[in-house]
Parts: C-alpha cells; sequence; structure tokens
C-alpha cells in the first residue's frame, strides 16, 4: 500500500494545485480544486470521534453555499453536490459507511479525467475515514483502486503491493473475481515494468481460471490486456484478433471505446490506414473519458503523419498539446514520441530530435524502460535517415501483416462504424 501522509502533511492538498495554476482570476477548475479541497475537508468530520451537532449543521450550511457557487454545468460540480449530501446523511446515521459510494465515484471520475493525484487522494480517504467499519467489498474494491492509479501514475511498486493487499483480502473473504483482477493488475505491473514475456504468461494463466468462472467482462478484460502486451511485444497482427474478441465480450460502453481505440492503434502498425482512423475517430467521438479521448486524439495524430497529412497532424497535435500537462508519464512519453515522428515524416528533423529526446526524459524519469528503450532506439536511428527518411520510417508498417484474422477484423470495422 501506498505510505500515509506525514502528520504534519496537510490533507487534500493536491486540490489547491488547481487554485494555485490559476494565473490570473480563478477559473472554472480552479474553484472547482478549492470546492473538492473543502469539501473532503467535511469528509474527514467523519472520522473524529466527537463533532458537535451544532457545529457540523453550521459547516453543513457552509459547504452548502460552497456548493452554488460552483459550476452548474459541471460533472465535477454534481460528484461535489452529491458527496455532501452522502456526508450528512452519514453523520446523521453514524455510519461512515453511507459517504463511501459517492467518495468511490468522485475518485472513478477523477481518474477517468486523468487527474490521478487527486483520484488517489480520495481512495485514502475512504480507507481513512471508513476504518474498520469499511465492508470488506468496499475494502477490496478501493485497494484494487488505489493500485490501478498507482499504476497508471507509474509508481509500479506501490502498485504491486496495493494488488496483492487486495487479492490477499479477496482471497480471504471468498471474493473470487476480486482475487482474479488482482493477478489481471499485477500482470499488467509487470508489463509496464517492461517485463512482457512474464506479463503475458500471467494474463493467459488467469484466462483459464476466468474461463471457469464464465465471467464475460474479466474475460474481455483479459483478452484486452493480452493484446497490449503482444502489441508491445512487436505482434500487432497476433494481438488484433485478440483485441477484437475483447471488443465482442464486453457490454459497456466505456470499455468497448478503450479496445477501439486499442485497435486503432493495431491497426496502424499493420499499415491499415483507413480501418485505424474508423476505429480511432470512433473512439475519439464516442469517449466517455479523458483518458480514452486524449489517448484517440494521440493515435489520430499519429495516423495523421503516417497519411502524409500535415494539417490534420498539426491539428490534432495541437488539440493534445494543449492537454499535455495532465497526462500521466507514459501517455506524455507516447504524445512526445509519436509528435517527433511525425515531425521527422515532414522533414523537420531538429524538432523531431528534440522532442524525441523531451519523451526520453520523460520515460527515464517514470521508469517506462521499455518505452526508454523503443524511443531510445528510434532517436538514435533517425540519425542515419535523414536523406531517407520516409521510406525508412514508411517501411516500419507496410500492410505486409494483413493476415485473414487481421482482414476480417478491417472487414468488421467497416461495417461496424459509420
Amino acid at each position: 500500500m501506498v505510505e500515509a501522509a506525514p502528520r504534519h502533511a496537510l490533507l487534500h492538498a493536491v486540490f489547491l494545485r488547481r487554485l494555485a495554476e490559476a494565473s490570473t482570476a480563478p477559473s472554472a477548475q480552479a474553484r472547482l480544486g478549492h470546492g473538492a479541497f473543502v469539501t473532503l475537508r467535511f469528509v474527514d468530520l467523519l472520522g473524529l470521534q466527537r463533532v458537535r451537532p451544532d457545529a457540523f449543521g453550521y459547516q453543513l450550511a457552509a459547504m452548502d453555499r460552497m456548493c452554488r457557487e460552483l459550476p452548474g454545468d459541471s460533472t465535477e460540480t454534481a460528484h461535489l453536490v452529491g458527496l455532501v449530501q452522502a456526508v450528512a446523511d452519514a453523520y446523521r446515521a453514524r455510519d461512515a459507511q453511507l459517504a463511501v459510494p459517492a467518495l468511490l465515484a468522485y475518485a472513478h471520475y477523477l481518474e477517468d479525467e486523468l487527474l490521478l493525484a487527486e483520484a488517489l487522494d480520495v481512495l485514502e480517504t475512504v480507507v481513512r475515514v471508513g476504518g474498520d467499519a469499511l465492508r470488506p467489498s468496499d475494502r477490496v474494491a478501493s485497494r484494487l483502486r488505489v493500485a490501478r492509479v498507482l499504476r497508471k501514475m507509474n509508481e509500479f511498486d506501490a502498485a504491486e503491493e496495493a494488488y496483492e493487499d487486495a487479492g490477499a483480502l479477496a482471497a480471504a473473504g471468498g471474493d473470487r473475481r476480486s482475487e482474479l483482477l488482482s493477478r489481471i493488475g499485477r500482470a499488467r505491473t509487470a508489463a509496464g515494468r517492461g517485463n512482457l514475456v512474464e506479463g503475458e504468461q500471467c494474463l493467459r494463466s488467469v484466462l483459464v481460471d476466468a474461463d471457469h468462472l464464465a465471467d464475460r467482462d474479466l474475460q474481455a478484460r483479459i483478452h484486452q490486456e493480452i493484446a497490449v502486451v503482444l502489441n508491445a511485444r512487436g505482434q500487432p497482427a497476433e494481438a488484433i484478433p485478440q483485441a477484437w474478441l475483447a471488443f465482442q465480450l464486453y457490454e459497456d460502453e466505456p470499455s468497448r471505446m478503450r479496445v477501439l481505440n486499442d485497435l486503432g492503434v493495431m491497426l496502424l502498425k499493420v499499415g491499415d490506414v483507413e480501418a485505424a482512423k474508423r476505429a480511432l475517430t470512433e473512439s475519439e467521438r464516442c469517449a466517455v473519458s479523458q483518458e480514452v479521448g486524449d489517448s484517440a486524439s494521440i493515435e489520430l495524430m499519429h495516423c495523421a503523419s503516417f497519411r502524409g497529412d500535415q494539417v490534420g497532424f498539426e491539428r490534432w497535435r495541437e488539440r493534445c498539446e494543449a492537454r499535455s500537462e495532465r497526462m500521466p508519464p507514459n501517455m506524455l512519453a507516447d504524445f512526445r514520441l509519436k509528435a517527433g515522428i511525425g515531425r521527422a515524416r515532414f522533414g523537420q528533423f531538429d524538432r523531431a530530435d528534440a522532442l524525441l529526446a523531451t519523451a526520453l526524459r520523460t520515460a527515464e524519469r517514470a521508469g517506462l524502460h521499455e518505452v526508454a528503450f523503443r524511443i531510445e532506439r528510434i532517436k538514435n536511428g533517425l540519425l542515419d535517415c535523414r536523406h531517407a527518411w520516409r521510406a525508412s520510417l514508411d517501411r516500419v508498417a507496410e500492410p505486409k501483416f494483413l493476415n485473414a484474422a487481421v482482414r476480417e477484423v478491417s472487414d468488421a470495422l467497416g461495417c461496424l462504424v459509420t
């Protein structure tokens, strides 16, 4: 598990970053950050032994006034308003557990918006405020989510520890599904560290147990993760059928859009540009989270440079650049890498070299060894291909891998996506 913050640290200070980043008058994001900080401090009252009813009533009235001043058209405002009401209900019933669903929902929203440090703070609040009264299912769920956020932040040691903790709790409670989710998470952590062989082996082992449970969602997750690992190992043609199977198994739209984004990446690697563009465009258009939208935008930028569309490349690059400050390290490194490749494809070698150097530093600082190795290899190759750069880069994704399985997926996408 992630270590607890020191006692002298200001709880929830991470939410004040948005306020600190406001250059002039407080923006909507700054007001939401401040509102979230105040709301989480209000939640902390549930963890105190004695809070007088009149003092709590005063705080609740102040919170109601604060909520009315937040942007009315914001999804985050709705989460904060719901959280304030949940805390009021929990205080009256003397049951902190009543606030847990609202906290978990808010953490999920923050994670989808790539506000990962804030999501982690909320999840830690669940454990701290819930204490011993936290239901076993919520205890397992909160630890699994903590592990997932830590993994996305590339805090692999802490993520692995949290996954192991969640798996042990799930096994003790007979929660087989959560136990398998823990194993999936540990496999993803191994792959994130660069151990792709171990990651794939672990995932295929978990798939056998998931098949016995006949759990479609679990099966879909594992097929998707196997596809991601195969693609990272340089086997996109083998990855594509796995990703398509995951797409067919998933029943919820957000997960289907995430897989569609993965499919676009893999199809571009094998040179099926039109199918890749269809998949990515649909994923970006229907994105239900900032994470999926940003990932699809990066790949559409990459797709545009592959096709020689410089106007499209610049349009998607600017959109990604505007969101780059909130990207986690792995996504930011990927964006810089693909922006650098795009610059090279248009003959802008000096700018390409600078972007690839930035991508390499980002990957190295985050401990993304496999990504750093790949970036370094491309960066070194850039020096040798200034005079034959287009032929060199185009050869990477020639459509020579279009086997029957890949063609079947490509044809299905043509019918599915309009």
